[in-house]
């Protein structure tokens, strides 16, 4: 079987809105798929796909082939991920600042 990542269209006349799926590909675009692995909306402005990675390489590395959309998207996520830092936590408030924080009881 012959497995492709593409995008499935949903939303209403004149506002589409894709869904990025693994298909067989010899299903229709809106057909049976297999997994939905990210979402894409093409009338959002900035960073407008999300996309699970994690899912993508596995498919991938199973024999997969992306669309050229898909391949298009894939190549902007990781570019986003890879200019964007990874947040760390805020630390925790000690404990004299979170007693001074908290409301008084009476």
């Amino acid at each position: 079987m012959a497995v492709s990542i593409r995008l499935r269209r949903e939303g209403a006349l004149n506002r589409p809105y894709y869904k990025v799926v693994v298909a067989d590909s010899r299903s229709p675009r809106d057909g049976k798929f297999i997994e939905i692995i990210g979402t894409y909306d093409p009338k959002k402005p900035g960073h407008n796909s999300t996309l699970k990675m994690d899912r993508i390489e596995h498919w991938i590395s199973k024999g997969a082939q992306p669309s050229d959309t898909v391949r298009s998207l894939i190549k902007k996520n990781r570019k986003q991920s890879a200019s964007t830092p990874a947040e760390e936590p805020a630390p925790a408030p000690a404990p004299a600042e979170a007693a001074a924080a908290a409301p008084a009881t009476e």
